[in-house]
């Protein structure tokens, strides 16, 4: 089926690439499918206080003290993270998530960065200020931009995140096998049809520098978000900016892997000045052998 698409959009390139932008950005910003409830996540899905706030199904555990932002990526859902919920709850936390628009319990089309950031933005009005923001794949630009728009988060885990944001065309066009024609239709597409032909999104939605200690976790294998994404994330972000590759757990099962979330939390967790804060080590590169097979 990819192959036949790839072949009719290049066919539709020729005759007008302007279409085959379309047409591609139709298939772009669609998920195609809901990520659904797995089992291992039930308890803590049901345990959630569920509201819906600015149109999406919004999530929160815990007594409402200390609240830590959890960010999902695409055909994903906030029951994802599991894991991290039940071990911030564990030690006093208060995590927060919601299902983006179009994804898990959300209703509607799938929406932009600046739906992200008008959804973050109240549910800090709701439950903030963050003590911490955790965010995967695309909820990495997702977070770091509302943050980078005045949403407080101390401390910030960034997990298979991509950190230019047009490397969301790039490799969606890789994808599909279409070339730097349809490259630059889509992306037109995407400006005029998302963005009122605003050229200057590329930038403005990538990753910027920040001031929250952040620390980028990367799986080596990553076949969706390329390992070089973090390092660019790191660059981009600064000297506050720290990362830490994984082996073995590929773009999704990193997010459920217990080693993962215990280091997540610890650098979460730690008190100012501890081994693993920016404080001490600005500019640290670890590699850690996490989840290998």
């Amino acid at each position: 089926m990819r192959r036949l698409i790839s072949t009719a959009l290049r066919a539709t390139a020729v005759l007008s690439p302007t279409l085959a932008g379309r047409l591609t950005f139709e298939l772009w910003r669609r998920p195609m499918m809901r990520g659904q409830l797995r089992e291992a996540e039930r308890a803590i899905h049901a345990d959630a206080r569920v509201e819906v706030i600015d149109g999406v199904v919004t999530y929160a555990w815990g007594d409402g003290r200390r609240p830590v932002l959890l960010v999902h990526g695409w055909r994903s859902r906030a029951s994802r993270y599991y894991g991290f919920v039940a071990r911030l709850v564990a030690l006093g936390y208060s995590p927060v998530s919601y299902d983006a628009p179009g994804h898990g319990d959300s209703p509607g089309r799938v929406g932009t960065i600046l739906d992200h950031q008008r959804i973050i933005r109240s549910l800090a009005d709701r439950h903030g200020p963050f003590e911490s923001v955790v965010a995967h794949s695309m909820g990495v630009p997702f977070a770091l931009y509302a943050v980078r728009e005045g949403v407080v988060a101390g401390r910030i885990v960034a997990i298979s995140g991509l950190a230019e944001f047009g490397y969301l065309v790039d490799a969606f066009c890789a994808a599909l096998g279409v070339g730097p024609r349809i490259n630059q239709a889509l992306r037109r597409a995407v400006e005029t049809r998302l963005f009122h032909g605003d050229r200057e999104i590329w930038e403005r939605f990538s990753v910027g520098a920040g001031d929250a200690d952040l620390l980028v976790i990367h799986d080596d294998g990553d076949d969706v978000v390329v390992p070089a994404q973090a390092d660019v994330l790191t660059a981009r972000y600064g000297p506050k900016a720290r990362v830490q590759r994984t082996s073995g757990l590929g773009h999704s099962r990193i997010l459920a892997d217990d080693q993962v979330v215990t280091e997540a939390v610890r650098f979460l967790t730690r008190a100012p000045g501890e081994p693993g804060t920016t404080d001490q080590a600005s500019d640290v590169a670890e590699r850690l052998d996490l989840g290998a097979q």
